[in-house]
């Protein structure tokens, strides 16, 4: 039976209509992001490179694309629109510290068309890929939109210290005006690859309520987990050597301490598996259906992968990503079935503020307040921790050893990663105390033994003493002070 009628201008019309957003169709939507960006990219390569002012973070351009062009813009059959490009010089910078070159980043999003993904979540939002797979463009709401504008002085800086992460790493931040409706839209990392195929996906956040994956969900061809369900299917967790584990696990430690600074909760962790005995069951095919694999090959977005946001320094480039892990992190079951990880932390722009307390209170009352996603941003980065390092990610253990009597007594006790990982969280959130009752200060300690760094500033809040006796002495005499 025939899915098409006539319309009153004797047109066929498609009774499944094409999907839109906020009134707006798909395709016009995804032919006005790929004008607007193509324009303002190629007009922003006309202004000389400098350094980021604290103004920059604030600045907001806009042009008009009428449909039937302009002395500046292009001619477009789609309706009129405005486009606004935010801190267009702050984005720039960012581009230009993970390698994207202005051309890269204007070949990967206006070449080829774009390609729209399917979004397990419930917020509604749009997801357009890239395709060379390089880059997500989604929609996000008005307050999303505000608080990364916020959020960008502190998210420069942290990117200055530590290039190397696992949270999103936004490259532009666009609004389509039309028609009286504001579209928002963010370009972001892409985290699982098409070229990879992903025989199990898992949106993990540390909490129980509600975490399974719905019947409508687990029916997909290719369905997002959650909490529970990774636990029913990976009850060992996953293995990882030493080395790799201590990066991830560092990486993660420090990722969450930038959120809970920022105030920031109800993050996941988007966690891509694949499992290379499988794919070599189902004939070496490792990408996914509709994944083409082209990709320009002027375009190599640095720290992109899953094994170059947790590697540490000291190891060349080119030994990140090889054809055998494909930018994943090699790891293993309890079985040894040898697995390739992809992961990135997602849906960062969810500030604690009122709506969520309140959300909070309302939902510990009905269920375990513990167990449910919406908490304040310390447990909330604790428990998260907790969950990954000890429930998903789990050290490989070493061969054992019989030491002998001789030597023995000279091998000290050894604590397990999660112990280590816990304590250090507990020394962390007693030095947290001891410097807020002290002066309120909050700053951000390294994890490469480097110190303490702050976003924003550091201060050096001990002073060095000699003896416990001292000590005692300049408390008594009120001789403490801080530096």
């Amino acid at each position: 039976m025939s899915t098409t009628t006539e319309n009153g201008m004797g047109r066929p019309w498609n009774m499944s209509r094409e999907k839109t957003y906020k009134k707006t169709t798909s395709s016009a939507l995804k032919g006005s992001i790929q004008l607007g960006i193509g324009y303002t990219v190629g007009n922003l390569t006309s202004k000389p490179d400098r350094d980021v002012l604290m103004q920059d973070f604030y600045v907001v351009e806009s042009v008009f694309l009428p449909s039937e062009g302009s002395n500046l813009t292009p001619a477009h059959h789609y309706p009129d629109f405005r486009f606004k490009t935010y801190a267009p010089l702050a984005f720039r910078y960012f581009r230009d510290l993970f390698g994207i070159k202005p051309d890269d980043y204007l070949y990967s999003m206006v070449n080829e068309p774009l390609i729209e993904l399917a979004n397990p979540g419930a917020s509604g939002s749009l997801f357009y890929l890239t395709s060379d797979d390089e880059f997500i463009i989604k929609t996000v709401q008005h307050k999303e939109a505000k608080f990364l504008q916020r959020l960008l002085p502190g998210y420069y800086m942290n990117l200055n210290q530590n290039p190397r992460t696992l949270l999103p790493k936004f490259y532009g931040l666009y609004c389509i005006q039309s028609g009286g409706i504001n579209i928002r839209l963010v370009v972001m990392n892409n985290v699982l690859p098409r070229s990879v195929k992903m025989h199990y996906k898992y949106d993990l956040k540390g909490s129980t309520y509600k975490r399974r994956a719905s019947r409508k969900e687990r029916e997909k061809a290719s369905p997002t987990y959650k909490d529970l369900d990774f636990q029913d299917m990976h009850e060992e967790g996953l293995y990882f050597d030493a080395e790799t584990y201590n990066n991830l696990t560092k990486t993660l430690q420090r990722d969450c301490r930038v959120l809970e600074s920022f105030k920031i909760m109800d993050y996941s962790l988007l966690l891509g598996v694949h499992v290379l005995d499988q794919s070599q069951r189902e004939g070496g095919e490792s990408g996914q259906a509709g994944g083409d694999g082209k990709r320009h090959v002027g375009q190599r977005v640095l720290y992109s992968t899953a094994m170059e946001s947790i590697q540490g320094d000291g190891r060349a480039a080119e030994a990140l990503t090889t054809d055998d892990t494909m930018g994943g992190i090699p790891a293993k079951t309890h079985k040894e079935d040898k697995l390739l990880i992809f992961l990135g932390i997602i849906d960062i722009l969810q500030s604690y503020r009122f709506i969520k307390k309140l959300e909070h209170s309302w939902k510990a009352l009905v269920y375990d307040g513990d167990s449910v996603s919406v908490h304040r941003p310390g447990f909330y980065a604790s428990r998260f921790l907790k969950f990954m390092t000890t429930c998903v990610f789990r050290k490989t253990q070493p061969l054992r050893f019989s030491p002998s009597k001789r030597t023995r007594n000279s091998i000290p006790a050894l604590k397990s990663s999660s112990q280590e990982i816990l304590s250090s969280q507990a020394d962390e959130r007693k030095g947290e105390d001891r410097r807020d009752r002290l002066g309120g200060a909050h700053s951000l300690a390294s994890l490469d033994g480097q110190g303490t760094q702050s976003i924003f500033y550091t201060e050096n809040l001990t002073p060095t003493l000699k003896s416990t006796s001292q000590a005692l002495l300049c408390l008594s005499s009120g001789l403490f002070k801080l530096f």
